[in-house]
């Protein structure tokens, strides 16, 4: 545990020797959304970096909630309070066979994919630009 915290510390104290940091703590944007018994039918695992860059890491729904909106108003939500905290910018990553055409439905642009991982897919990587 020890030698995680020396590395984890180590890369953080270089970079903000070569950029300042915006914030000096990770901000969690974790949400649920659930039907109307109480039962999670999605969320998110976000959150703000030193750079209030917004980092989206899981965006999970449920199947059969799947194409009726439950993604992208909770997208929509993460992303309002990103921006209201500062964020400019929005990345993730997701493979061909998850939520690609969700994300470029929702304005994210591709910066970049893995061809072949898993193999005979593609990780794709996404960008977008939240106060354009």
């Amino acid at each position: 545990m020890e030698n995680v915290k020396k590395i984890v510390n180590g890369i953080n104290e270089y970079n903000l020797s070569k950029v300042p940091a915006s914030t000096d703590v990770w901000t969690r944007l974790e949400f649920v959304a659930k039907d109307e018994n109480g039962i999670e039918i999605g969320g998110i695992l976000a959150g703000l970096g030193y750079w209030n860059g917004l980092e989206i890491k899981i965006l999970w729904v449920k199947e059969e909630y799947r194409k009726k909106g439950v993604g992208t108003k909770i997208l929509k939500h993460t992303e309002k309070l990103a921006i209201e905290k500062g964020a400019e910018i929005s990345m993730l990553d997701t493979f061909d066979f998850q939520a690609e055409e969700f994300y470029l439905k929702n304005g994210y642009k591709p910066i970049g994919e893995i061809k072949g991982f898993p193999k005979g897919h593609r990780r794709i990587y996404f960008s977008k630009h939240l106060t354009e």
